[in-house]
């Protein structure tokens, strides 16, 4: 998943039990990134993306998280689409971002001609887990991570049930910290400027971020990012840098806050009332904006 993960839990010193479980939760992403990257042309998933438009079977996981995502794409009206798996290799994501010089800054590529997307309807066989992924490949980085997050927590839940899972920023915080109050979780700025720009208080919560401080490069000359909008193939999120969501699901908070994102400065403040999402986003000029419903979960600003 090209990040690191980490698994706080609150148990007695000693505790064998709850070192083997925190074990088992974080081989649940090894699990996941196996069945579900697109950077191994023999993962299961790009076996499937390989033949779209036929049957194929698929382990458990990349079931799983190629039904979320449709379930996703249904939710947010097309909003959220994993089809953007072309998109991103024409624009030069086609191999770990590792392998890519990000010397680009966060911008629109130019417009290229594109046709409009017809509406997805894969079809799923759950009692031989076989994917009619229906015509187009898809890039399942958009979901991923907060399915990993979610399933390692159902993992720890029944024996440390008061748990921070930590991957690459984007959090599960289970029960209460050990000092018995919520999970304190940094939302860091984007821009690289030092201390974290607020600290949410969370229990039994998630948080995921979506930003374009790690991920852009530059391709032909254009400085280009990895949050493409569905609607041009293009980066989207005009004017923003990075934007925050809360909620009670960690998958649910990377998908939202995608589509956040790509709707942009002028539109995000709008969208997040509109759908009553717990939300924090930082402008291309560096200013932090909350929705309303973030407000319980602020401990420390810092403006």
């Amino acid at each position: 998943m090209g990040t690191e993960v980490s698994i706080r839990a609150v148990a007695p010193p000693g505790d064998i039990a709850a070192h083997e479980i925190v074990d088992d939760a974080l081989a649940v992403f090894a699990e996941v990134e196996a069945a579900c990257t697109r950077f191994d042309p023999s993962s299961p998933l790009m076996t499937l993306n390989r033949a779209p438009d036929e049957w194929g079977r698929v382990p458990p996981f990349c079931y799983d998280a190629l039904e979320a995502a449709w379930q996703a794409y249904e939710r947010t009206q097309g909003r959220f689409d994993p089809r953007v798996l072309a998109d991103l290799v024409a624009l030069g994501y086609d191999r770990s971002f590792a392998s890519i010089v990000p010397d680009g800054v966060p911008g629109q590529a130019p417009p290229r001609q594109r046709l409009a997307r017809q509406r997805w309807r894969p079809r799923f066989r759950r009692r031989d887990r076989a994917v009619l992924l229906g015509g187009a490949p898809v890039d399942l980085g958009g979901i991923g991570k907060g399915l990993a997050i979610r399933w390692a927590s159902t993992v720890l839940r029944a024996t440390v049930p008061d748990h921070l899972i930590d991957a690459g920023g984007d959090c599960w915080c289970g029960g209460r910290s050990p000092d018995g109050g919520p999970w304190l979780v940094g939302v860091e700025d984007p821009h690289g400027e030092a201390g974290p720009r607020l600290v949410l208080g969370l229990c039994n919560m998630a948080s995921a971020t979506s930003s374009t401080r790690v991920r852009r490069w530059t391709t032909g000359g254009t400085a280009v990012h990895h949050l493409v909008d569905p609607r041009t193939g293009l980066p989207g999120g005009a004017g923003l840098s990075a934007v925050t969501v809360v909620g009670a699901d960690p998958a649910d908070c990377e998908i939202w806050s995608k589509v956040l994102f790509l709707e942009g400065r002028h539109g995000i403040a709008a969208e997040a009332e509109r759908r009553g999402l717990a939300a924090y986003w930082v402008t291309t000029d560096g200013h932090g904006h909350a929705s309303e419903g973030l407000r319980p979960f602020v401990v420390w600003s810092a403006r």
